[in-house]
Parts: structure tokens; sequence; C-alpha cells
């Protein structure tokens, strides 16, 4: 028998902006093979993360993912939904409504975030009561003076591909101490559990390095980049159609619900929705062909191929959830006229 370390991942009840939530329960098992079948529901108490009353306080874990620990022995990373005491889904639980059982709809999450100095409260490469030389140069950049925290980066990356995550890439972003990771996956429910696991592991490696990271989606004011979680995403109609009309139908159908979409896309996303710095105003919708200006991007890929492939969706913010977000553009692209 081997001591098996299983760490139970959930979202909490905080609104607008709910937040990783973990705690370790530690079995016997013999010849664990890592699956879901072998794992069990557990509980907590939800009147300490806003999700029940003291009166009542017990809510349930549902495992949905598991992944082994990289940086654990006999450690296994498992990414839960939160239930009710009867065993239906909190209204916290975003994931359970989402409209993807056939996993039809793939999802590539570009998350871009701050690494924050404990110490300074600054993003690296800030000194302190000044700023850094202006943005341009920090964007894909190599050497001291511009790169700031790639160590971090590099553990990080290192620590979801050995955990199995489908992670793509990693690249510095376009202010200083900004950083990008990609993630990509089949299954609308898969891809908002991947972001949720390596946002997870990039949090808890911060503990060792002395940074913290901010999802804000505009943490430094004035001429600086803001951070957003750029979601691309298509479906086998967007993947196969080969016709300009049937994507055009499918993007208009996201402006009647422009609010809806922008209401699960982040909280204070107005401060980056400015129309500025490769922004969409938050008060319009658009779409148009390579145009990282526009609320939605139609890959220049995707016309060469003769209009099969995937749409970019570039309003949402780097704190939004996955899952919200997921969820919306599923409903959206369903209810197209095509």
């Amino acid at each position: 028998m081997a001591k098996i370390k299983l760490e139970y991942l959930w979202l909490d009840g905080y609104k607008p902006t709910q937040n990783l939530r973990s705690k370790t329960k530690v079995e016997e098992h013999e010849n664990f093979k890592g699956t879901l079948e072998e794992l069990g529901n557990w509980s907590f108490d939800g009147s300490s993360t806003q999700q029940a009353e003291g009166g009542s306080s017990d809510c349930l874990l549902k495992p949905v993912a598991i992944y082994p620990d990289p940086a654990r022995i006999n450690g296994y990373l498992v990414m839960t939904e939160v239930l009710n005491a009867d065993g239906t889904p909190h209204e916290s639980n975003a994931r359970a409504t989402i409209d993807d059982n056939d996993n039809d709809f793939w999802f590539g999450f570009e998350q871009e975030y701050f690494i924050m100095d404990t110490h300074t409260q600054l993003p690296l490469g800030f000194p302190i009561g000044g700023y850094p030389g202006p943005q341009g140069m920090y964007y894909c950049s190599v050497g001291g003076k511009n790169t700031h925290g790639r160590d971090f980066v590099e553990e990080h990356a290192n620590l979801c591909i050995d955990a199995g995550l489908n992670f793509e890439g990693i690249n510095q972003e376009v202010a200083s101490g900004q950083w990008e990771f990609q993630l990509f996956a089949k299954g609308a429910k898969k891809a908002g559990d991947e972001i949720w696991v390596a946002r997870y592991l990039l949090d808890r490696l911060t503990e060792k390095y002395g940074y913290y990271i901010e999802y804000h989606p505009k943490p430094v004011k004035g001429d600086w980049n803001g951070s957003g979680m750029h979601a691309n995403f298509s479906n086998t109609t967007l993947r196969t159609c080969g016709s300009q009309e049937v994507y055009e139908k499918i993007c208009e159908a996201f402006r009647p619900v422009t609010k809806e979409h922008i209401e699960v896309y982040g909280e204070f996303n107005d401060q980056r929705l400015t129309g500025l710095h490769e922004t969409a105003s938050i008060n319009d919708f658009s779409y148009g062909i390579s145009d990282r200006g526009a609320s939605i991007r139609i890959p220049i890929i995707t016309v060469e191929k003769g209009w099969k492939g995937w749409l970019e969706d570039r309003r949402p913010a780097s704190n939004g959830d996955p899952y919200k977000i997921a969820g919306r553009i599923v409903t959206t692209v369903k209810s197209a006229n095509i």
C-alpha cells in the first residue's frame, strides 16, 4: 500500500471573481493508476468560502479531472465541481452549466498575467517610485535589461507539461513583468479544467519565489497594456464549413448578446477594453480578418485555408473564469442561424 496525496481544487463563492481553494487528502492505495474512478467525493466548510451558511455548512467536492502533481511524491491534482449537500450543482459551479457534453467545441486560451514582487508590490522590472522604459522592447524580449522572471516562467511551463496539461507555449508580453501561456483542449469543460490547474501551479510556485500573480486586467494604469485571456474556439461547423457567409453569421450571433458576454468576461474589464492597446471598446462589437483591435478576430490562416478554422474572442479578461467564458461562447455559437 502507498500513501497517495490528493490535492482537491475548487472555486469558491466570491463574486464577481472566484478564487481557487485547495486541500490535501492522503489515502492509502494499492497500485493507484491516477483515474477518476479511484476517487471519491469529499466535503468542505462552505461557510468559509461564501458557499454556505454556518448552520448548514457542508458542500461537496466532485472530482472531474485528475493530473499528476509534478512537485509531490505520489501526488495528484484533482479538479472538482462544487455540489450542494444533496448532490445538485452549487450556484457557483459554472462548469456544470456548459452545454458541450460531446466535446465538439475546442478551445485555446491565452492566459496573460503580471508577475508581482511581494516586497515592492510592483511588476517585475518596475523600480520603486518610478517606471521602467516605455513599452516596445519587452514583448518576446531576450536579455536581462528587458526580460524579467524567465526562470519562474520556465519552471511553471515544466510543471504544467509534467502534469500532463496540453501546454502549448509561453512568451513575455508587451509590458514589463507581463507574461502569457497558452493551453489547448478538445472540449469546453476540459479547457476550463486545464486553465484552472495551470493557474493553481502558477500561484503555488510564487510561494517559493517571493512573487504573486496579478490577474487584474489593468494593474498598471496609463500607457501600459492590460492583461486578457483571449479565447480561440471552434466547433465542427467552423472547422469544416468553408464558407465566409457562415463565419459572418456566427460572428453576428455575438452582437445582440454583447452585454451577456461582457458580464462573464471578468471584473474591471472596462479598464482594459478601451479601444486602445490592441483592444476593442467595451461598448462596441466588431469582427474582422486579422484585426487585433476587433472584438472577434478572424485569423488569417482560417481565411487562407478556405474558411476552415477557428475564431478568437479577444474580449475576455485575464481574471475571467474559463468555464463561464467557454459556456457563454458555446451558447452563442449554437444560437447562430446557419
